[in-house]
């Protein structure tokens, strides 16, 4: 099993947003908001009702950085970003990306 990833790669860990992949870190407050919309808004029955964790996992980082007066993700504490990065599988629940 490989090393166990940190805050730090997740950071750094490309993810979806509107405009394509960008690092988690770089996420606004506003596209955080977005992406929890956007996934919410697919959820469905059957396979689609597996997003309905990590959309909420989303809006509820949002909730947070509004709460915690932040900007991006990469202004939040290293504990902050690991906990979320793994709801949202930023970085996999293994803890490791192979």
């Amino acid at each position: 099993m490989g090393a166990e990833l940190s805050a730090a790669d997740a950071l750094r860990q490309l993810v979806w947003a509107e405009a394509g992949n960008k690092a988690f870190g770089e996420f606004t407050r506003d596209e955080v908001r977005a992406r929890g919309a956007e996934l919410s808004a697919a959820v469905g029955w059957g396979p689609t009702a597996r997003v309905a964790s990590v959309a909420r996992a989303w809006s509820e980082l949002a909730r947070f950085m509004t709460t915690a007066g932040v900007e991006r993700v990469a202004d939040l504490g290293a504990e902050d970003v690991e906990r979320f990065a793994r709801a949202l599988w930023v970085l996999p629940p293994g803890g490791s990306l192979l």
